[in-house]
């Protein structure tokens, strides 16, 4: 994380890589005029990106950090975004209910979540799944990117890595499984609908109210 600018702005260097791959799965799942909710936006970086690249829809990013939304705010004006794209909502995930108002929730048409649950406690996942059914629908989509362990396939070793040092780093992250990522989704009322494979052993994966 760099601060490439006095105005805020945080650069994340990942998302210049993954952008273009995840705008491509994310084109197959929206419709004009819909509002996608964005848990954990970071620097805003993915955000201004998505709302340029597909202008007839409203992307409301979040983050539960002042930095981070700071970030995305100065982000917003420097794209020219500011008549268009609304501001962060202060949202953490694990502190439920989430601070949606009423209007917001109705228009929300699909929830996406980009490289968080790696980060975060495993009860974030749960509150993810938990809070995003108050809001979807069966025609409505979670997205979730990032990299996952698979029960059925062998781990790369940049991945079995990537787990161990964010061990050390803090004992409560890691690598999910994907199987129990989708157990918690189907506790909750989800379906898993496709699970796309991803440049540099990402995945995309995307759930669906049954």
């Amino acid at each position: 994380m760099v601060n490439i600018n006095p105005d805020y702005r945080l650069d994340f260097p990942a998302t210049k890589r993954n952008r273009d791959s995840i705008a491509a799965v994310i084109s197959n799942y929206i419709s004009p005029n819909c509002w996608l909710l964005e848990i954990a936006s970071g620097s805003g970086q993915h955000g201004v990106f998505f709302q340029k690249k597909f202008p007839s829809i409203t992307w409301q990013t979040s983050d539960p950090e002042f930095e981070h939304r700071q970030s995305i705010n100065s982000w917003i004006r420097h794209e020219g975004l500011f008549s268009k794209m609304p501001e962060p909502l202060n949202l953490d995930v694990d502190i439920r209910p989430w601070s949606i108002t009423n209007r917001l929730g109705a228009l929300i048409k699909g929830i996406v979540c980009i490289n968080m649950i790696h980060i975060s406690p495993w009860s974030s996942t749960r509150s993810l799944f938990e809070e995003s059914k108050k809001y979807l629908d069966q025609s409505n989509f979670l997205m979730l990117y990032g990299p996952f362990l698979r029960k059925e396939k062998q781990t790369s070793e940049s991945n079995l890595n990537f787990d161990q040092s964010l061990k050390m780093q803090n004992p409560l992250w890691g690598l999910r499984n994907l199987e129990d990522v989708n157990d918690i989704a189907s506790e909750n009322g989800f379906n898993l609908d496709k699970v796309i494979d991803m440049p540099a052993n990402n995945l995309s994966v995307i759930y669906r109210i049954k």
